[in-house]
């Protein structure tokens, strides 16, 4: 008896290797249309305060195919904004990784330091962002260097906090090994120390590169310059509000980069487990 055509695709393992991917393209297209469609009949009314799909995208054309003219100033394509926003973040971040690293092993591997330190950085880690930045334009008294270190301060305290777990959760066998071997500080740093600790490490790195996306957009609302948040502050004083939305999927797709970006380079650094 011939088999069905529905056997048959079933057993195919062309099939089989698309299915997977066909679960994760197609569901989150259908949500989105479907939300497409929502927003497009919520907003069709030309007396509505925000655009439609339809409209926002015809307004914001330009933009979007030419997203790499620069006719001075901070009248930029987004391809620049997005750039310069980048830039801050790349010096800013950078920082607080290496301060934010150093100082949670320092402060993990030492439990006097631990407990005069740890009750400061849980107050200053709730302090939002932007209230840094009054201090920081008062302090460095330029725009660039204040946003700088706004991305700075708001990223470095999941880095500590979750660097310092990481130091503090090296088991005890571990450690009464690197004394029975009597390790030197280096070798019981890179053989033990960092092999343990490098999983929290890299959590907080991922927390760490999302606040600092966050923050850059907020503090250059008001820093001034070029940069995404800036164009999207002034796009707002400027009532083009189809900008603003297209410059808002660019900061979502922006920090979703961001995020797999620092996830990729962990797959690279932390040690995979034993199969069994």
């Amino acid at each position: 008896m011939a088999s069905s055509p529905l056997r048959h695709s079933a057993t195919n393992p062309v099939l089989k290797k698309l299915a997977p991917i066909a679960r994760k393209v197609f569901p989150p297209l259908i949500a989105l249309s479907i939300l497409l469609i929502i927003w497009q009949i919520l907003c069709n009314d030309p007396t509505s305060n925000l655009p439609s799909p339809v409209k926002a995208f015809n307004d914001t054309y330009t933009l979007i195919v030419d997203p790499f003219f620069d006719n001075g100033g901070t009248n930029k394509g987004l391809f620049w904004q997005i750039l310069a926003s980048l830039e801050r973040v790349a010096i800013g971040y950078s920082l607080a990784v290496v301060v934010g690293i150093a100082v949670g092993i320092i402060i993990g591997s030492n439990a006097l330091l631990y407990d005069a330190f740890d009750p400061i950085f849980q107050v200053l880690r709730t302090v939002p962002p932007l209230a840094w930045l009054p201090i920081a334009l008062a302090a460095l008294r330029q725009a660039n260097p204040s946003a700088i270190f706004v991305i700075f301060i708001t990223a470095i305290w999941p880095i500590i906090i979750n660097t310092t777990v990481g130091v503090q959760q090296i088991p005890q066998d571990y450690k009464n090994v690197a004394k029975v071997l009597n390790l030197s500080k280096r070798k019981y740093f890179f053989n033990i120390l960092f092999p343990a600790a490098v999983p929290y490490i890299f959590t907080g790195l991922r927390i760490g590169i999302g606040l600092a996306w966050l923050a850059i957009v907020a503090a250059e609302m008001l820093v001034g310059g070029v940069g995404i948040g800036f164009f999207i502050w002034d796009s707002y004083n400027s009532s083009r509000m189809s900008q603003i939305i297209l410059a808002l999927i660019y900061v979502g797709v922006v920090g979703l980069f961001l995020d797999r970006l620092v996830s990729f380079i962990s797959t690279f650094v932390i040690p995979e487990e034993p199969k069994h």
